[in-house]
């Protein structure tokens, strides 16, 4: 396990797309393993592989509920509406109000290949929206309707 470095607001891997993860391999627990650590050890709530400069489709999520690892995840459904502020660990300091789904269900794989399913609400749901979103090259700033000092 180990922390790794945290890819900041210009660097241009966090506009690229990443592509789907089809080897779950001893290489990809690692990864995740590493995420989370790292993750945690910047107080974050989540951490998509562009951050740490890995162009695959994994996040780790935790919002106060224990550590979601998710390869591959897919929005499947979302409803309601939150405003809510919002930040980046790839933008230290830099805070907006976003509106994201108050609820959503995502589809994704584990470690191992196993599909499965994750819902959240609110603060939750927002991290997973968020981390999504990094996998596509999408960065919150783009979701803000309201900046915060």
């Amino acid at each position: 396990m180990a922390i790794r470095n945290i890819r900041k607001e210009n660097d241009e891997m966090l506009r690229k797309q990443c592509r789907e993860v089809t080897l779950f391999d001893g290489r990809l627990a690692q990864l995740l393993e590493d995420m989370a650590d790292t993750m945690y050890g910047a107080d974050g709530v989540g951490l998509a592989g562009p951050q740490v400069g890995v162009l695959r489709r994994v996040c780790v999520i935790d919002a106060g509920d224990g550590l979601v690892e998710l390869v591959n995840p897919v929005i499947e459904a979302a409803g309601g509406t939150q405003e809510e502020s919002e930040g980046c660990l790839s933008f230290p300091g830099l805070f907006g109000v976003t509106s994201r789904p108050q609820e959503v269900r995502v589809r994704a794989q584990d470690r191992n290949g196993d599909t499965f399913t994750v819902t959240g609400e609110g603060l939750k749901a927002r991290a997973l929206c968020h981390e999504i979103d990094h996998l596509d090259g999408i960065l919150f700033q783009s979701r803000v309707i309201r900046q915060e000092k």
